[in-house]
């Protein structure tokens, strides 16, 4: 008798009691954590009329026929209300195979995509040399890294500006150029020196960044394994190879990340160096600004639509980017 009553109250004391209600763990929750919940307010509602406001309101946009011409405005004391329509997804089906959509996005596209991976990979590479450069015991090396992160603290306009100077046509470019008796291109007029031009320019722009990130995780790495490295006779290679890389896995991967993102949306440096001209130059960022403030009528349906898809694209390539290293690290690990 005595079993059967325990065994009836460990029964009884392993019912769950029920589960509170969505308010109920909504009050709870606030009882608790009010403190934090009134700090992070602020930055919320700042997201949210910057950010989130801005956001819905282009994808709304991207559904209709909205431009300058049908939109609510207001000339003199007359307000015209808006006269756009919903037109569900005929902007995106319009951009990605309607026609002419080879000129007017896909180009751009497939520009856009060399752009950032040639860019990326010049600013990481110069970046690790100039990195392991620095991080040797050299004279004067704090001017060095001043001298060098000169181009990331002036401003950008300052820089792309300095650089048009100096690209054009009887420019310091050329003009050397000329003194080695090569050929001077039209860095600002033909399409292809015109690419080139901007690449370089923004290599220039980009470099001292990822110098001084790589630079940092240099530094972070213990001098102990690349003693115990050459004492087991690896070469300057080799500890190049298994010390050095290994050891900047996470910041080369945060930092490469971040100029995919940067570079694929480098508004700056485009438009400065050729405004509304070079049309063979316009990345996808470059030519939505285009459509939507830089012709007339303003078409800002389609200029929203371009938006959302480099907002998708990035997102995809973020998806898989951290996918595919979180399965290195396990294959490493």
């Amino acid at each position: 008798m005595s079993v059967a009553v325990q065994g009836a109250t460990g029964q009884g004391s392993r019912q769950r009691d029920p589960r509170p209600g969505l308010m109920e763990r909504l009050k709870r929750s606030y009882a608790k954590y009010w403190y934090a919940y009134a700090m992070i307010a602020p930055v919320v509602l700042v997201l949210g009329v910057l950010v989130l406001y801005p956001l819905a309101e282009g994808l709304w946009l991207t559904l209709t026929d909205a431009n300058s011409l049908n939109v609510a405005r207001k000339i003199g004391a007359n307000e015209i209300p808006a006269g756009y329509r919903f037109v569900g997804l005929d902007n995106y089906a319009d951009i990605l195979w309607g026609p002419g959509s080879y000129d007017r996005f896909w180009s751009h596209f497939v520009w856009t995509i060399a752009w950032t991976a040639l860019c990326v990979g010049l600013h990481y590479t110069i970046g690790l040399g100039l990195a392991l450069l620095l991080n040797q015991k050299l004279r004067g090396r704090a001017v060095y890294r001043m001298l060098l992160i000169l181009p990331w603290a002036v401003p950008t306009f300052v820089t792309v500006f300095s650089w048009r100077l100096m690209l054009a046509d009887g420019g310091a470019v050329n003009g050397l150029l000329a003194a080695l008796h090569l050929p001077e291109p039209g860095w600002l007029d033909d399409p292809t020196a015109q690419k080139a031009a901007a690449v370089l320019v923004n290599t220039w722009v980009g470099v001292p960044f990822m110098m001084i990130s790589l630079l940092g995780g240099l530094q972070s790495i213990p001098a102990e394994l690349y003693e115990a490295a050459e004492m087991d006779g690896a070469t300057a290679w080799q500890r190049f190879r298994h010390v050095t890389l290994p050891g900047l896995r996470t910041v080369s991967s945060t930092v490469v990340l971040l100029g995919v993102i940067w570079t694929f949306n480098q508004f700056a440096v485009i438009f400065l160096l050729f405004g509304n001209g070079a049309p063979d130059a316009q990345l996808l960022v470059t030519w939505a600004y285009r459509l939507g403030f830089g012709q007339q009528p303003r078409d800002y349906a389609q200029s929203a639509a371009y938006g959302v898809i480099l907002l998708s694209i990035l997102i995809v390539f973020t998806a898989f980017y951290r996918r595919w290293l979180a399965r290195n690290e396990r294959a490493n690990g």
